[in-house]
């Protein structure tokens, strides 16, 4: 009895590991590299931050279907783009090109990195050192006070 509980239990753990494997979808497994390598270039859009091939968002995995199909019918990797991009705009692109909508995309982190080293460089050259000035009868004082001291140290 033991022996057909822990076959069951083995049998079973093992279709449980092999459900989490996900198989390719496309029965051509260059086929499917080539739609994995292009849906790396593509920004899933619910996602924050991932390509549509490590995402598992539904968009995503529709997306890809969509790469898998238009790969299928004999388009080419830019035109596969290009639909992509006709369709959701280039943020859809993980590595958006340089143009005039995308400059403050490129360019903006440089941008405000310059300003707060500009912001950081006048400020510290505003700045004027603290300095506490004694009225002259204190500052004539204290310098009796220090002949006096070493007046001291130097007859013992």
């Amino acid at each position: 009895m033991r022996k057909l509980l822990f076959g069951c239990l083995l049998a079973l753990s093992s279709a449980l590991a092999l459900a989490n494997v996900a198989l390719p979808v496309a029965a051509d497994p260059v086929l499917e590299m080539h739609v994995m390598a292009l849906s790396a270039e593509l920004r899933c859009l619910v996602c924050q931050n991932q390509t549509i091939a490590d995402s598992h968002a539904d968009l995503a995995i529709d997306l890809r279907n969509q790469v898998r199909e238009k790969l299928a019918q004999g388009m080419s990797d830019q035109a596969v783009v290009d639909y992509m991009v006709e369709r959701y705009g280039d943020f859809v692109l993980y590595r958006p090109p340089f143009k005039a909508t995308t400059w403050l995309l490129w360019c903006g982190p440089f941008l405000l990195m310059i300003g707060g080293v500009g912001f950081l460089i006048r400020n510290l050259r505003r700045r004027r050192p603290q300095v506490d000035a004694l009225p002259p009868a204190e500052t004539e004082r204290a310098a009796n006070l220090l002949r006096a001291t070493t007046e001291t140290k130097e007859t013992k």
